[in-house]
């Protein structure tokens, strides 16, 4: 069964990368692959590998030591106790990822609503197509620390709408967002899902992986664009004065943009003061943004004031990316369980022996497979007690699996997003884009494997 359950997962993974061609949305895929894999694992006998492992002989100590009638128990009644102690466990380190998620977007979203990021974006002047690329690919960079590169990829791909007619150079910018948005939300504890991942799961200290990836993050965004001071061609075109540049935003802009980078910013200062998990950090800030939102405006009628409400907001947050999450998660939770990704992270080791070697195909493969199931399957795959928090392997992989999706239009949410508000071709990203994004990934990860020895706490 443990074969069927692999296949099954296999399936799901193929679904997943071909959302497009099959024209099945992913989080159908995810959720159907991460539900069929515990309901076999379920109804199954325990397979052969997990009856071995250390992880399943502490599982039977335990219900010994608290079951009183332990021996009356069958083989199917155990497997069915352990089956649930781990989706237990796993739904646990689910839902705080995916709490930590919905607040991210809601604080985002209550920002967005009252036009807080025009205070970003309407001091960007510039006629020089390298200037503004540096302008608009630094300001990325920066910004996706702070929210996320999805977000920042979607604000700064709607800033160059305005700025550059041209769509040929526009195409380029919103390529290039995607890379900078990508190397920047890698070593933010905020600013990517899967540094994120790790960040909550324990793998990552928050002060350390900013200490240990901002130089390597740097690098991998620098690189394709010095490169492309020397390179870069064409006009940005002129600017037709449109009505939305005359439209007046609601009062309030500027403090929600404050409180919200507040609220975001502050959330690994909460956790190391308090000792609690993320997500209640993040929460707390939602709350105290919220309350801000119903404050403000206080003379607009209720009918007007509706669309920068919190509840507004939620009610934009992408819950199909939630749910995707979800699916995803549950479904690798699953091969976790049964002890199948640790004995392929063994088989990995043994056969291609340089952990610097595994971890940079698995950012390669991000670029191809969707880097949250990738690293959700790593932290599966190697044992905390063998790799402490803020060891290599997990600082590496966080970058690794951060910048390794801009490779392709589809190996990360930024990329997927620039795909769809401008519709660039999977193959013009491929020619135009894809050999900058491995310049700057293969120069990051060196910089790193250089610098990480002055870093290391291990």
């Amino acid at each position: 069964m443990e074969l069927v359950i692999i296949l099954i997962f296999v399936i799901g993974y193929l679904a997943i990368a071909l959302e497009h061609p099959i024209k099945i949305n992913k989080t159908a895929s995810a959720l159907l692959t991460g539900v069929i894999c515990w309901t076999l694992f379920m109804v199954a006998d325990s397979p052969q590998t997990l009856l071995d492992s250390s992880h399943y002989t502490h599982f039977l100590d335990d219900l010994k030591r608290t079951t009183a009638n332990f021996s009356a128990l069958s083989t199917g009644d155990i497997h069915r106790e352990f089956v649930l102690e781990q989706l237990g466990e796993h739904l646990d380190e689910i839902a705080q990822i995916l709490f930590f998620l919905m607040g991210a977007m809601t604080i985002v979203e209550l920002v967005d609503a009252h036009h807080g990021f025009k205070f970003i974006t309407d001091r960007i002047r510039t006629k020089s197509p390298k200037k503004l690329l540096w302008i608009v690919c630094g300001v990325a960079f920066i910004l996706s620390a702070i929210l996320d590169n999805l977000t920042t990829t979607i604000v700064m791909v709607s800033l160059v709408r305005k700025l550059i007619p041209n769509k040929e150079m526009r195409l380029f910018f919103a390529g290039m967002i995607v890379v900078s948005a990508n190397a920047g939300g890698a070593w933010s504890p905020i600013g990517d899902v899967t540094t994120t991942m790790l960040w909550i799961g324990g793998q990552i200290t928050a002060v350390n992986i900013v200490k240990t990836l901002i130089l390597p993050s740097i690098v991998c965004a620098v690189i394709p664009l010095i490169y492309l001071n020397f390179k870069l061609k064409g006009e940005l075109g002129e600017t037709p004065k449109t009505k939305e540049d005359d439209q007046q935003s609601s009062g309030g802009g500027t403090l929600m943009l404050i409180v919200g980078v507040c609220a975001l910013i502050s959330v690994p200062i909460f956790k190391t003061i308090t000792h609690l998990p993320p997500y209640l950090g993040m929460m707390l800030g939602l709350g105290v943004l919220w309350v801000v939102s119903e404050l403000i405006n206080p003379d607009m009628d209720e009918a007007s004031k509706k669309q920068y409400t919190a509840a507004h907001a939620l009610s934009r947050i992408d819950m199909s990316s939630v749910l995707f999450f979800l699916g995803i998660l549950l479904a690798v939770g699953s091969l976790e369980a049964m002890g199948t990704l640790h004995n392929f992270a063994e088989y990995l080791t043994e056969k291609l022996g340089n952990i610097s070697v595994i971890i940079t195909l698995i950012g390669i493969l991000s670029s191809i497979v969707d880097n949250v199931p990738l690293v959700a399957a790593s932290m599966g795959m190697y044992d905390m007690n063998v790799y402490p928090p803020d060891h290599m392997i997990w600082e590496y992989l966080a970058y690794c699996a951060g910048t390794g999706g801009s490779m392709l239009i589809i190996g990360s949410a930024a990329g997927v997003a620039a795909m769809g508000m401008e519709k660039i071709d999977f193959i013009w990203y491929l020619k135009r884009i894809t050999l900058l994004a491995l310049m700057g990934y293969f120069a990051g990860a060196i910089t790193y494997l250089l610098t990480y020895p002055f870093f290391s706490v291990h």
